[in-house]
């Protein structure tokens, strides 16, 4: 995390970069990540990744080991420790398909070189991620090198297209489940089928699969520098964000009918149609006096969320007063039609219950 303690820091709500990517290398079911630092980093984050699944309904376990450096080895180096906890993967039975080594604040201090202990021949998939949180980097700077790394570990593009890559779902999102569900029907709509989730309840060899697909289409535009990292790589197009708003929505497939070079009228008339159905539903709210906390910090930089408000406001006929009832601010902003409903659904209870 961010070391700037200024309230306008937003750096400072973005959490640990060691977890942001864990959050990704632990989707990975068959690989390992080694977390090169003290007990206590791979301690912390176990507890965190194990209680956000149960909350989800996912009884996993995450597959995480620590180097458990001491105070004799930051003092000497770690390097030596690194060393042998990656001897040790190898004499596990099953090998791990691959494996994913995230260094911690305290060995980019004090000067590891863990790119060059993973550069030796290993005899596994391996790949190394920078997550130096104490020297500026904050969560969403963990996943995208973690997208990264595990894109290092992709085959050439075969020239075969595989349908669309979901790049960086949020895997500790609550709703991440619904959102893929949403991004996947739109694109039914469009006849394109998901070709990966990357990365989300895979295995190593799928991700191999990745340079395969016709265009990549990343969670939100934090993620550009993997967008143009596999553009280079792989010379795949991105869309930089899923759906967002009811406009957004319909964007979106024009975008993805126009980068996989199929037709879009027919499905952006027929989403337009549902958006109209589903918004019917909410008449009732019409007229309604409402507020949000508008001074809530990530709300405040986050344009894209506001603008959904001012769109579904307008779109019902809802008046924002300082003297309305307080709706809860859509952050991160809903996903497609489908997160609309579900948002004003929540809305229409706050207003019948006054909270």
């Amino acid at each position: 995390m961010s070391s700037n303690p200024s309230h306008s820091n937003s750096s400072r709500f973005e959490g640990c970069t060691l977890t942001g990517a864990l959050a990704v290398t632990t989707q990975i079911q068959d690989a390992i990540s080694i977390i090169h630092g003290p007990a206590g980093c791979a301690h912390h984050n176990f507890s965190l990744l194990h209680a956000t699944l149960l909350g989800s309904d996912a009884a996993e376990i995450p597959h995480l080991l620590s180097t458990h450096l001491t105070e004799n080895d930051i003092i000497f180096g770690g390097e030596e420790a690194l060393e042998q906890t990656l001897a040790g993967v190898l004499e596990m039975r099953p090998i791990p398909a691959s494996v994913f080594v995230i260094s911690t604040c305290i060995v980019d201090t004090i000067g590891d070189d863990v790119g060059a202990v993973c550069a030796r021949e290993w005899g596994v998939p391996l790949a190394a991620v920078p997550t130096s949180g104490f020297l500026g980097g904050v969560f969403e700077n963990g996943v995208v090198n973690a997208l990264i790394a595990a894109g290092s570990l992709a085959d050439p593009p075969s020239g075969d297209c595989g349908g669309v890559n979901l790049i960086g779902e949020k895997n500790l999102e609550f709703d991440v489940e619904e959102n893929y569900a949403e991004v996947r029907r739109l694109l039914s709509l469009l006849g394109l089928p998901v070709n990966l989730r990357f990365v989300r309840g895979i295995r190593t060899a799928d991700l191999r699969r990745v340079g395969g697909g016709a265009v990549n289409v990343l969670r939100e535009p934090s993620l550009r520098p993997v967008g143009e990292d596999f553009r280079r790589r792989f010379g795949t197009p991105w869309i930089d964000s899923f759906p967002v708003g009811l406009a957004g929505t319909l964007r979106f497939l024009k975008d993805a009918a126009a980068l996989c070079g199929v037709e879009s009228e027919a499905a952006v008339q027929a989403e337009a149609a549902h958006q109209e159905e589903m918004l019917s539903r909410f008449a009732d709210l019409a007229g309604t006096a409402v507020r949000f906390d508008r001074l809530h910090p990530l709300l405040r930089e986050d344009a894209t969320a506001a603008r959904v408000i001012e769109e579904i406001t307008e779109a019902l006929d809802l008046r924002i007063t300082e003297a309305g009832t307080w709706l809860p601010a859509p952050y991160p902003a809903p996903v497609g039609t489908a997160g609309i409903r579900r948002m004003l659904y929540r809305w229409r209870k706050a207003i019948r219950t006054g909270r």
